[in-house]
């Protein structure tokens, strides 16, 4: 996708979530600062509990306390939503969570699942309603005799098709994928990730695609932010960040994506020790701990946030 004419559909400006844990604190993202273009797919990867989870929450503006920053959508600013404006914005931005057994209620039909959401929106009368919960079955690929079933009925992949039809049923213009094929199987994966990617070509959506798998990461995306303990680490656009990756943690995630070749070898960079405990970050840059690259400066003070190409993004002290 050519984002040069592009508007950004959201801006995140200086975004900082803490939880309090006993009596510590835990700095779950870290001054967060990126756009995501209208009917792009950014995607957000790293490894477990860097944040990804939490940033597309505080996005959609699922949390309230200990939140600083500013989400823009359309120029306007979410955090300063009243709760009849945070109702509405609902309409626009939706969820699709990572656990398809977990978030469906299993006491309902997938109907009354679907259709829920235009029941709290007052959207369609109910001809109406029950006309459109058909056509989105058939496009995610269920039947329409599937909707007087129950969740406990479906195998993973077809619960998650039920969770992008509950998700997209009141036809948002932003979706924020939340390792959407993280519990389901390689094959299943695929399935899920090619509707998204149609779905997204129908209806122009915008998504924040969160995942580990960065080959499948992308496949679908345009860009790519990559996190390490609540920081940006880089961004930029898909294939360049897949040929020519700059920060020591970004080359060893793609180090580790297995590769179609027999033939093809290549030298895999291994990150060594484990992630810092995110409640007593290291100094200076988050992840000299683990770096292989490491120097003098890097527990001395932050990485700054810099363009070293053309959208090419990297906190790393060795181009500072």
């Amino acid at each position: 996708m050519d984002l040069e004419d592009k508007t950004p559909l959201i801006k995140v400006r200086n975004l900082k979530k803490r939880f309090k844990i006993k009596s510590n604190w835990l700095q779950a993202v870290n001054t967060l600062n990126f756009d995501i273009y209208k009917g792009e797919t950014l995607g957000l990867v790293g490894e477990s509990g860097c944040g990804k989870s939490t940033t597309g929450r505080c996005v959609l503006r699922f949390y309230e306390d200990n939140l600083t920053g500013e989400v823009f959508y359309n120029d306007k600013d979410i955090f300063k939503f009243s709760k009849s404006e945070l109702k509405n914005l609902r309409k626009d931005m939706q969820l699709i969570f990572q656990d398809p057994y977990a978030s469906l209620n299993g006491r309902m039909t997938i109907k009354n699942i679907i259709e829920e959401p235009l029941l709290i929106h007052n959207m369609y009368t109910k001809n109406k309603r029950e006309e459109k919960i058909n056509e989105l079955l058939n496009l995610v690929g269920l039947k329409e005799e599937h909707k007087n079933r129950y969740p406990h009925e479906f195998s993973g992949g077809q619960r998650q098709r039920i969770c992008i039809a509950r998700a997209l049923i009141i036809q948002p213009k932003f979706v924020v994928c939340d390792e959407p094929i993280a519990s389901l199987d390689v094959s299943i994966q695929s399935q899920i990730v090619n509707l998204l990617k149609d779905l997204q070509y129908r209806f122009k959506y915008t998504y924040l695609f969160i995942a580990h798998d960065l080959s499948m990461v992308k496949y679908i995306s345009d860009r790519i932010l990559v996190m390490y303990l609540g920081n940006m680490i880089e961004l930029a656009d898909s294939i360049e960040l897949n040929n020519n990756p700059k920060h020591p943690y970004t080359r060893a995630l793609l180090s580790a994506v297995p590769i179609p070749d027999p033939e093809y070898k290549r030298s895999e960079r291994i990150i060594e020790g484990e992630i810092p405990n995110p409640m007593n970050p290291p100094s200076g840059c988050v992840f000299r701990t683990r770096c292989n690259e490491v120097m003098d400066i890097c527990s001395q003070r932050l990485p700054v946030w810099k363009e070293i190409d053309k959208k090419h993004f990297v906190a790393c002290h060795l181009y500072n």
